[in-house]
């Protein structure tokens, strides 16, 4: 079994579409207009990875994802440099950091890690290394 993509909602497509391609560096494969009654369907590729990033549906409001629902908490990906994906990340206003004892980057199971809110609220986390 293979994992095809990660559908992803947004009630700010042009924020959300910008934060995975200019700052995570996704590729845009195909980004289709009116798509079943919404008004963008997008997918996007790095690598073996794919998300279909959808706004919503006509007379719909998307709510903001919460800690206390069940389902898919966060997405993590790893980066080569940790530093240099913080850095390149806190040059977007349109970013929340999460901090963990007033600490952006810290240490979990010998790995260095962080943690931010793409602008449709999506939790992703970044790790220097695969836990062992």
């Amino acid at each position: 079994m293979k994992l095809h993509h990660i559908c992803i909602q947004t009630n700010c497509y042009e924020d959300s579409k910008e934060f995975y391609i200019e700052y995570l560096g996704f590729h845009l494969i195909n980004e289709t207009k009116d798509f079943h009654e919404r008004e963008y369907n997008t997918w996007l590729e790095l690598g073996d990875i794919k998300i279909e990033l959808q706004t919503n549906k006509k007379n719909q409001t998307l709510v903001k994802p919460s800690k206390d629902e069940t389902g898919v908490w966060h997405i993590c990906f790893i980066v080569k440099n940790i530093d240099e994906t913080l850095q390149k990340l806190e040059n977007n206003n349109k970013i929340i950091f999460v901090r963990k004892d007033n600490k952006i980057i810290y240490e979990v199971l010998g790995t260095s890690l962080f943690k931010v809110y793409a602008p449709e609220g999506t939790l992703i986390e970044f790790r220097d290394k695969e836990i062992d």
